[in-house]
């Protein structure tokens, strides 16, 4: 199963979604690989402790490769297997991002290079799940995920600017779906950052919900633990097991599987 976390609005929590619903796939003894398009980093970060200095060990040679010719020659080699990196967590893995990234982009949208992740992915054996991380933008990377990926999930946080962007949002990913990727799916809206004491974030979602929006169901709420598994560089299932917030994340993935 490939799934995709995406929305164009920065700040709602793609990167953390990603690698904590990674770490509890992982948990259950399921080999599951993380693949961080996103130039900041973040996933990588979150899952090594560290960003990968040598842009040849990321997903960043991948695509300076597509852009060489016969540079994958062998077509039983994805191309991507040499770039897998073990995480300190078992059965997690991590195809980490690069800043080399951002230069290589328009020379890959210049040659039509849009499907070349979808296809290495076809070739790729050994993983149960796949969880791709994407940047705060539908630029080229994040076009390659939603075509290679079969599921899509949207973060949302509860407000009116959040809304807009998730009607564009969905507007782009109809698109993605009718030009390039008609099994393309999207799974659910992520409720994140959820004040349940509040009344705006109820109202929003019930509207999202009245308007016949897919919504999740479990709700993430803020929590400080989250922060500090960022700077412990430990998802949540293994930084804080028993948390309210891990409960909800376990409670998410069971949802979606």
């Amino acid at each position: 199963m490939r799934r995709v976390v995406f929305n164009q609005k920065g700040g709602v929590g793609k990167s953390t979604i990603t690698c904590n619903l990674a770490a509890i796939s992982a948990s259950k003894n399921t080999r599951t690989l993380v693949i961080d398009l996103d130039i900041q980093c973040n996933s990588t970060y979150y899952l090594l402790g560290k960003k990968i200095d040598d842009a040849d060990k990321t997903i960043a040679y991948f695509f300076k490769g597509c852009l060489g010719s016969g540079f994958f020659g062998n077509k039983k080699s994805s191309g991507l297997e040499d770039l897998v990196h073990e995480t300190p967590f078992p059965n997690l893995y991590i195809i980490p991002a690069h800043i080399e990234l951002e230069g290589l982009q328009d020379r890959l949208v210049s040659r039509y290079k849009i499907y070349k992740l979808r296809e290495a992915l076809d070739q790729l054996e050994g993983f149960d799940h796949i969880y791709i991380d994407t940047p705060p933008i539908l630029n080229y990377y994040s076009q390659s995920a939603l075509i290679a990926a079969e599921k899509c999930l949207i973060p949302f946080d509860c407000d009116a600017f959040s809304r807009d962007a998730l009607y564009r949002l969905k507007d782009a990913i109809a698109e993605v779906q009718e030009d390039h990727n008609g099994s393309l799916e999207i799974e659910g809206v992520i409720v994140n950052q959820f004040q349940s004491r509040a009344k705006l974030p109820k109202k929003i979602v019930e509207e999202l919900e009245n308007e016949g929006q897919r919504v999740l169901k479990t709700r993430l709420s803020p929590s400080i633990k989250v922060r500090e598994s960022h700077s412990a560089s430990k998802p949540l299932i293994h930084f804080s097991p028993k948390h309210k917030i891990t409960e909800e994340y376990l409670s998410l993935h069971q949802e979606i599987n």
